[in-house]
């Protein structure tokens, strides 16, 4: 006899070195975590990890690299700063909000890319903000 099926469920990720616990909202209405000063209207976050741990390795500040675990609270729709306009078809799954994502947990033991990777996504962001092509399409 076969089992019942059971709702499927997508996890969403944040990557951030802010500290966050379960019950936190992320909320609109900050500056990016990602160089820019700007003070951006939607929350971002992805369905897939590598990009978390991209949003994680790459977000302003000296705290811990960490990746929450999230559920979108309202209407998503896919990221225009990366989906078909730097990675054509959406492979990285990247979304946004206007509403706040809830913190329901964070993912342990991930592992970063390697250095030499890691150097060349910043250096690319680095030629973007010297060409001042960085802002962010809110």
């Amino acid at each position: 006899m076969s089992s019942p099926a059971t709702r499927f469920a997508q996890s969403c990720f944040h990557g951030t070195r802010a500290v966050l616990t379960p019950g936190d909202r992320i909320s609109t209405g900050f500056a990016s975590n990602f160089g820019s000063d700007q003070v951006l209207s939607f929350v971002c976050f992805s369905a897939t990890l590598d990009a978390a741990i991209w949003g994680a390795e790459l977000a302003k500040g000296d705290g811990a690299e960490r990746i929450s675990v999230v559920e979108p609270r309202g209407p998503m729709q896919n990221d225009p700063n990366v989906t078909d306009k730097k990675l054509p078809g959406n492979p990285t799954l990247p979304y946004r909000s206007r509403d706040a994502l809830l913190v329901v947990g964070e993912v342990i033991g991930w592992r970063g890319h390697p250095p030499d990777r890691l150097q060349q996504m910043k250096d690319g962001i680095a030629a973007l903000k010297a060409a001042a092509a960085d802002r962010i399409i809110d």
